[in-house]
């Protein structure tokens, strides 16, 4: 189905420079009521019945431990990558769909989840490194990579700078176009370092936090759109980097690198996956990803937040893997049309 309205892609007025998304959190009481039935829907095969432990590694790179996933056989191999304040855990509604066909690898970047801090510097640009190397240990030659937030501008920066690596690139409501301009409007500076201060702790007082009421609603609601109808024990799995050292080194360097010139340089096949309801990345910016990227096609969700994989992982993995498997690259958009919301279009085909 398509949406009645079109999606406003910017915060209008002053504050557009401060937080440039127009969507807000609701209610647990707005989500009984607004929330369709596909909305937090489990994948199958299941999560919980994989047996994690058996396919989770440590590889040193770069002087460094790194964590990882690596599950499932045949097929073009598929890297994810997480976003800021993520782990490998966030994509766990969709690893297991992926791997019947496929091998998975899913990392912790640097600095988050089990993963030591790097000997370098955090950057986006070591960071596509560290996928690179790992891409390298595990003896993987091309591959798919899909990333979210912070993980799809990492996917992209991978892209421009080895292109011979990444043969099809999925950026889940990625960061990079107005994240700059966090670092060129103090109050907007302001604002993201206080958020930034809500994220320490550690993951075992987070997860007790899940017990109380509202804090779901509270400690999830600015990355998707009903967390009240998500299930606690995959919310609880997605709070492995709480108080992760890498965390705000990471937000710096989302936050001050323009990638922006350098998007017409990725020359592989790229989706585009946006939820209209995304606080922390306005849907405009998924225009603005498509429209300077040659062979881009856009798929966005509506009523869906910052982390649609596992927010309406049956249309995500079914959209996604479709993409992978066309024979021919998607064709460019064009940049002058109006939007459209395409949650129907996921159902059919990208």
């Amino acid at each position: 189905m398509a949406s009645r309205t079109e999606p406003r892609l910017y915060r209008r007025g002053p504050l557009r420079t401060i937080w440039p998304s127009p969507s807000r959190p609701v209610s647990w009481r707005t989500a009984r009521r607004r929330a369709d039935a596909e909305y937090g829907v489990s994948a199958t095969p299941g999560w919980r019945a994989v047996d994690w432990p058996a396919h989770t590694h440590s590889a040193e790179l770069d002087g460094a431990a790194v964590n990882y996933v690596d599950i499932g056989s045949g097929g073009n191999p598929v890297v994810f990558i997480h976003g800021l304040g993520g782990c490998w855990q966030n994509w766990l509604e969709n690893i297991p769909t992926f791997a019947q066909t496929r091998r998975v690898i899913a990392l912790d970047l640097p600095g988050f989840g089990r993963s030591e801090m790097p000997r370098e510097p955090i950057s986006i640009t070591n960071f596509a490194a560290t996928v690179d190397h790992l891409c390298e240990h595990v003896g993987v030659g091309a591959v798919a990579v899909v990333g979210n937030s912070m993980g799809g501008f990492t996917t992209a920066e991978l892209a421009i700078r080895s292109a011979r690596r990444v043969e099809r690139a999925v950026l889940v409501d990625a960061a990079g176009i107005t994240s700059l301009t966090i670092s060129q409007n103090r109050a907007s500076e302001r604002f993201a370092r206080s958020f930034v201060s809500a994220t320490r702790g550690t993951p075992e007082s987070a997860r007790r936090m899940l017990t109380r009421p509202g804090f779901t609603a509270l400690g999830f609601g600015v990355v998707a759109r009903y967390p009240s109808r998500l299930q606690k024990d995959l919310l609880a799995e997605q709070l492995g980097s709480v108080g992760s050292p890498g965390f705000q080194p990471a937000f710096e360097a989302l936050s001050s690198y323009d990638i922006t010139p350098r998007l017409g340089e990725i020359a592989c096949p790229a989706l585009i996956v946006q939820g209209t309801e995304d606080i922390l990345v306005p849907v405009g910016d998924a225009y603005e990803f498509a429209r300077h990227i040659p062979q881009a096609a856009t798929l966005i969700l509506e009523d869906t937040g910052h982390v649609p994989m596992f927010e309406r992982p049956l249309t995500f993995n079914r959209a996604v893997l479709e993409f992978l498997d066309q024979d021919v690259a998607p064709d460019r958009p064009d940049a002058e049309q109006s939007p459209t919301l395409t949650r129907a279009a996921a159902e059919g085909s990208v």
